[in-house]
Order: C-alpha cells, then structure tokens, then sequence
C-alpha cells in the first residue's frame, strides 16, 4: 500500500523543501523515543522526510508513490539493524558510511545535546560570557542622560601577553590535538547512522596555536580575572528597568569573541516630580487669596527655580503649562512641565477672616 509522504507530516504537495524542513522539525520533536514520543510515529516522519527532502526522490515519489519505479524495493535497499527500536526501518542513505543527507544542526540539536555541527556552527566562533550589572540614577540624570563609568571584575585579554598566553618574545607552535586546525572532529553512531561532530579544541582553543613557553602572567590561558572601567553614555529619557547594552564588554574567551555587558538601569523616585511621556508633572500649593487675586510663587524645576505667576481667579487643579522645561525629544526639543495647582483651604478664620468671606458669600461670590 502507497504512503501518503505528504499527509504524514501534515504539508501540501506544493510545499518547498523549507515547509517540509519545518514539518519534519516540528514532528520529530514531538515524536521523539527519547523525548518520551511514538517511536513508530517518528520512524514514519523519519521516513517521510527522507523522500520528501531529496529532489530525486521526491520527483519518483510523486511519479510512482513509495513502492518506487519498480513496484518492488521502494527507497530501501539498507536496513537499520541498531537498536533504540527501529531494527527493519529504511534508513536508505543514511548507512554504508555514508553521513546523514540533510542538515541535522539545527533539526537534531535537542536530540543530541548540541553536539552536531552544521557548516553553519563551525564557521561561528564562540562567544564570552555575557554580565549584567546594576545602574541606580537620580530622577534628574536619568530625564537628561548622563555619562556613567562601571566598574566590574570579570575575565579580560591578558594585557603581557595580549591574549596568545605566550612569554613574551617566544614563538606559538602548531597545536598537538587539532594538528593546527583549532577543531577536533568526532563520528559518533546513532539510529540515524554515523553523525560527525566538531568542537573547538580545548587545548589551543581554537586558534590551532600553542605557545612553546608560557606567559608567567596568565600561565599560559591568555585570559587573566581583573578589574576593568567602562565608559557608558546613557541616553536620556530612560525609564526604570529599562536595559543599555555595551557591545564586547563581557566575559573574555580564548579563541572566542567576548561578551556583552548589560547595564540594568534603577531610577530613584523624585518627591516632586513625575514623568508623563515627554512631559514632566508637579504640584504647587498655594493659599486661596492668591488664587482669588493672583500672585508669584517660586518653582522648582530640573533646571534650577524660576518665577511663576499664579493667574487670578485661579481653580484648584488647574493646570499650568511650562513649554519647554519637560523631558528632552531631540538635541534642541523637549516636552513641558505640568503644574497643578492645589489651593490650601484654611482650617481656621480669625473672626475679620471670616466676616469678609460672609459679606462675599452675601454678594454670591
């Protein structure tokens, strides 16, 4: 009885070699044996993808169905006889010393703890550690941004040596492991066949390059733990929890690049003033005869006091707008200050107080 390819990783006919890429990807996850999956589901979507992922299979797939052109072998021909339960399963291609056909690094990565490397991974140098810090900034410094200097002790590039771990003065000499290619290459066996992994060399690490005498600084390894200062710039408007990355300021790694440096930023609450988008809020008090008649208070703003004058016949919560003296929008812009006024309304009235405020109520002010 004919396979329906198609059907069993859930794709059209039409679908291109990614689509069925993805599928496969997305079924043989779920399916898996050692992901706790049906081994017998897995074996059909292994099955599937072999055909289905070969141009020349699939073109006599599409012609004959999967008893092939003879009506006879289909695509066997070598049977897996491992074990993990697929003994009798068709893993043509996959055998005879041959490596597996398709690319397995991305697919099989899970599976095998990362351990294949696609042509991809190899070209890819390792990467340092990243590091996270913790940045606390006043109200102020964090509205108008300010320049920062951190301080962290973390692996860095041996500054003697610079990084080759060689005595200075003395020559680096071809690695014994890797014979100078920085990589050490392994084939493993697995259901699927033989599956060739690379690691970068422990040894050289990576650079294929060992030093015939070592730097008597950092022993050899071309990384030393010390402190180091960064110059960070912080931008304005930033908000509490908000992150700046610091590109290569991480952890340092033999043969590798180094890491990021991630700068958590704290802003501390001001007691008078709040942001609203590119607006800054606060309030003023003022007594009810100022509002009545209108007067002059001085104002604390991020720039220093100014003037402001109280109009008259002032309401409680009106608002009065600062242009300009919020938080920064370009190098020359920025967004107003917003003062809301509360008016103080006295607990207690001397008796000429309240005798005037009794003649305004008579005249229905």
């Amino acid at each position: 009885m004919s396979k329906d390819y198609y059907k069993t990783l859930g794709i059209d006919k039409s679908a291109s070699k990614e689509d069925v890429k993805k599928a496969f990807r997305k079924l043989a996850m779920e399916h898996h044996p050692d992901k706790g999956g049906n081994a017998e589901k897995f074996k059909e979507v292994s099955e599937a993808y072999s055909v289905l992922s070969d141009d020349n299979k699939r073109a006599q797939y599409d012609s004959y169905g999967s008893a092939g052109p003879t009506g006879a072998g289909g695509f066997g021909g070598q049977q897996y006889q491992g074990g993990n339960g697929f003994e009798g399963f068709d893993f043509s291609g996959f055998q005879g010393g041959q490596n597996v056909d398709f690319d397995l690094g991305d697919i099989f990565g899970d599976f095998f703890g990362g351990g294949y490397s696609s042509a991809s991974s190899r070209r890819s140098p390792k990467k340092g550690k990243d590091v996270s810090v913790d940045l606390e900034l006043t109200f102020s410094e964090a509205v108008f941004g300010v320049e920062k200097t951190i301080r962290l002790t973390k692996n860095s590039k041996c500054k003697v040596c610079g990084g080759t771990g060689a005595k200075t003065g003395t020559q680096m000499q071809t690695c014994p492991d890797c014979s100078g290619s920085g990589r050490i290459r392994e084939t493993k066996r697995s259901f699927l066949g033989p599956i060739v992994t690379e690691k970068i060399c422990d040894t050289c690490g990576g650079s294929g390059k060992i030093p015939k005498e070592k730097c008597s600084n950092c022993h050899g390894s071309g990384i030393i733990r010390n402190e180091e200062s960064f110059t960070v710039q912080i931008p304005a408007d930033i908000n509490d929890g908000e992150t700046v990355r610091l590109s290569g300021a991480g952890e340092t790694l033999k043969g590798g690049n180094p890491g990021d440096l991630y700068i958590k930023i704290h802003v501390r609450k001001d007691p008078l003033f709040k942001k609203e988008g590119k607006n800054l809020v606060t309030e003023l008090n003022i007594k009810l005869t100022d509002a009545i008649l209108g007067a002059k208070y001085s104002l604390k703003t991020l720039d220093g006091e100014i003037e402001l004058k109280v109009p008259e016949g002032a309401e409680f919560g009106q608002i009065l707008r600062l242009r300009g003296k919020g938080v920064p929008t370009s190098a020359d812009k920025r967004g107003d200050l917003l003062v809301k006024l509360n008016i103080k309304i006295p607990s207690r009235l001397s008796g000429k107080a309240k005798k005037i405020i009794e003649d305004l109520k008579k005249e229905n002010i």
